[in-house]
């Protein structure tokens, strides 16, 4: 089948192409030229031709939770949003921490997925803390990195540890930055409005004394580390100031924290109940400065998908979590784009 792209934009940041120009397809291949008789045309004046977008961080939920999202319906919310590729988190039921689990999940998405899918395997063993999980043969089986997100990794010393073991396997560590302690039952960003509404806040500190802590093990052991979904202008520095020093961190963050504020809960709307908790005017301000300054390395949507009845609840006891494969590429344009944060290439 031939299928000629007309008039579009082309972006193309790895060949260094942002012009107008026409794409050949040819048997799914893209060709220098063809005759055009017989080929489906489509004319895409002002419109952007790129290549698939790629999410490092989505929860498709299978196997185990298949009442909220499977692969299947979880990359055809991705092919939607012009993702051809994601990266799924391992916090399923069993958990994504041994060979079989991988397996399973690559299996599931060649048969029924509708983008190319890579497992993420766990750092410990079922997510609990305690033991890590056998990265080479997690690398072995598929699986591309390693994260317990859902959960922190409370134990300094297992996170050390996981560290210095995945790296004797090139095995990228990505850390979900959040102190228990510190959240102690908060549902929301502490601030006015958990004032207001008389919910329980969660304070910066509970991301950002992680982030420190990781920072400290990443630069004192030499191994890279990856903070998942920065919200917070200390989070943001923390990692700016980091990488000024040489270390090597990376990090992430969402839509939603450059999208929205904590003022999307007044009304006790559940939809805007996440992990992390949707920060203050301030905190998106600094999370848009660090992805101008390259602070932020990449936006990611921590898609996390949750059955209806999970979020018709009362706020304390509805499930954190929001959908985001279908908006991020469209919340880019509008919030970063269209306000001069960065340039579409860039994004």
């Amino acid at each position: 089948m031939k299928i000629l792209i007309k008039n579009g934009l082309v972006i193309d940041p790895a060949n260094k192409v942002n012009e107008i120009k026409d794409i050949y397809i040819d048997g799914g291949k893209i060709v220098s030229a063809f005759d055009e008789k017989d080929a489906e045309i489509i004319d895409a004046k002002g419109l952007i031709v790129a290549p698939g977008l790629v999410d490092m961080h989505v929860h498709l939920r299978e196997p185990g939770f298949e009442y909220k999202e499977t692969i299947a319906t979880g990359t055809a919310a991705a092919a939607k949003g012009g993702f051809t590729s994601v990266a799924c988190m391992p916090n399923t039921n069993p958990v994504i921490d041994n060979e079989a689990v991988v397996a399973f999940v690559k299996d599931k998405a060649a048969k029924e997925g509708a983008v190319n899918v890579y497992p993420i395997g766990a750092i410990t063993k079922g997510q609990k803390g305690q033991e890590l999980a056998e990265a080479g043969k997690l690398k072995a089986a598929g699986a591309v990195a390693l994260s317990d997100d859902g959960r922190p990794v409370e134990s300094a010393g297992m996170m050390r540890k996981a560290l210095i073991y995945s790296s004797g396997f090139d095995m990228p560590v990505i850390s979900h930055c959040e102190v228990m302690s510190l959240v102690d039952g908060g549902v929301m960003n502490e601030g006015y409005y958990s004032t207001y509404l008389g919910l329980r806040g969660i304070p910066d500190a509970a991301e950002e004394v992680m982030v420190s802590r990781d920072v400290i093990l990443s630069e004192e052991t030499g191994v890279p580390v990856h903070i998942a979904h920065i919200s917070t202008k200390g989070s943001a520095e923390i990692i700016r100031q980091a990488k000024k020093r040489g270390v090597k961190v990376t990090c992430e963050t969402c839509p939603h924290y450059f999208s929205l504020t904590d003022a999307a809960v007044v009304g006790y709307d559940t939809n805007a109940k996440m992990n992390p908790p949707l920060r203050t005017d301030e905190d998106v301000a600094a999370i848009k400065a660090a992805i101008k300054d390259g602070t932020v390395d990449a936006i990611a949507t921590d898609h996390a998908p949750h059955h209806i009845d999970e979020k018709q609840v009362e706020f304390d006891y509805a499930a954190n979590g929001i959908v985001g494969l279908e908006t991020a590429l469209s919340l880019g344009i509008s919030c970063l784009v269209n306000e001069g944060v960065i340039t579409i290439p860039e994004l």
